[in-house]
């Protein structure tokens, strides 16, 4: 088996050196640059990633600019990104690092994984490829890749699993490069191990692999049930007096956190109008509907958000500001951080 984990190793990291991405994260060993990348991409596509990451680190180069700007500002940075926990958790965590480490990113393993929002795999990412330290990751390519090769039909979102494919990537690690290794086994994966219809005839570990001689690599790698999404549903409004409207700020532990939107009103089914006209938020203003938007459909990983935007010009004076609520002249929305859903109302009802 010793034998077979080089060959393996030798191979995945020979095909790498051909086939390999330029990404501007493995043009650099620079550890604050590798973890803001690394964040993005734990929920991010890569094509989709890359104009954020340059957005980011241009705006935020280091862990000291990152660390002083306001929490508003960074969640403006990553609206479109979605899991907004994300950006607050690297605020909190810059911040500390400023506070605890002198503004230098730490350089051991455990004190990088003691940071806020780093779990087990974005911590081996970064020491590796950072540090070139001997931490194997485990990432959904690679859980894919092991799977196939090796045969393993335990879950992968299994305690037992995640045990079982972190042992067997700790002895396949090529532990003088540890660096090469993780990038090209997670890059196998992405190019060449895909999810659906993977191209096995030209694969370089065909011959080793269990699931090509198996027949199995439609069904591997296993992964339980998915959860069942449930339902919400969205009423916005989009409260117009003059050339000024009303925001909401979102406080609660929801989606979203402390990101803006319109305020709203949540409901169990898609209400009729008349049924939300008569919510006290509503009902002692005096107010004219001038349009109803088209029912909005958002999926998130747990949920499924169903929106309607209602654009309403007001006589009265607009809510009293408040920590929830704040009038903003309209001309200002961009410059607030909001959920995608509302980013794309705006891009439709109100840009050029």
């Amino acid at each position: 088996m010793p034998q077979l984990f080089d060959i393996v190793g030798k191979t995945i990291a020979n095909w790498y050196q051909i086939h390999k991405r330029v990404l501007p994260w493995r043009e650099t060993t620079d550890a604050y640059k590798i973890w803001i990348s690394e964040i993005i991409l734990q929920q991010t596509r890569v094509d989709q990633a890359l104009g954020y990451f340059s957005r980011f680190v241009e705006r935020f180069p280091n862990v000291e600019s990152l660390a002083q700007a306001s929490e508003e500002e960074v969640l403006k940075y990553w609206q479109g990104l979605g899991y907004y926990s994300r950006a607050r958790n690297l605020h909190f965590a810059a911040q500390h690092i400023v506070a605890k480490h002198h503004s230098i990113f730490p350089s051991s393993h455990k004190e990088v994984l003691a940071l806020k929002g780093i779990g087990d795999y974005t911590a081996a990412a970064i020491c590796s490829f950072s540090y070139n330290m001997p931490y194997a990751v485990v990432d959904g390519n690679v859980f894919r890749v092991l799977s196939r090769l090796f045969g393993i039909t335990t879950p992968i979102n299994s305690t037992q699993g995640k045990k079982e494919f972190s042992l067997l990537a700790e002895k396949l690690l090529n532990k003088k490069n540890p660096s090469l290794h993780n990038q090209a086994i997670m890059e196998f994966g992405a190019l060449q191990c895909v999810p659906k219809s993977p191209n096995c005839i030209q694969c370089p570990l065909q011959e080793f692999c269990v699931a090509f001689a198996s027949n199995l690599v439609k069904t591997l790698p296993v992964k339980t049930k998915k959860i069942v999404q449930r339902e919400r549903f969205f009423n916005y409004f989009f409260i117009k007096k003059g050339t000024e409207t009303i925001l909401q700020k979102r406080t609660q532990n929801d989606i979203w956190k402390n990101l803006y939107q319109f305020p709203l009103i949540e409901t169990e089914k898609l209400s009729e109008v008349e049924d939300l006209l008569k919510h006290p938020f509503l009902n002692d203003k005096r107010f004219v509907i001038k349009k109803t938007s088209s029912v909005y459909k958002h999926v998130l990983s747990h949920q499924i958000i169903y929106a309607r935007f209602f654009t309403i010009e007001t006589y009265d004076d607009l809510f009293p500001e408040n920590k929830e609520f704040i009038a903003i002249p309209i001309s200002n929305l961009s410059g607030f951080p909001v959920p995608r859903l509302m980013e794309i109302f705006i891009e439709k009802n109100l840009e050029n």
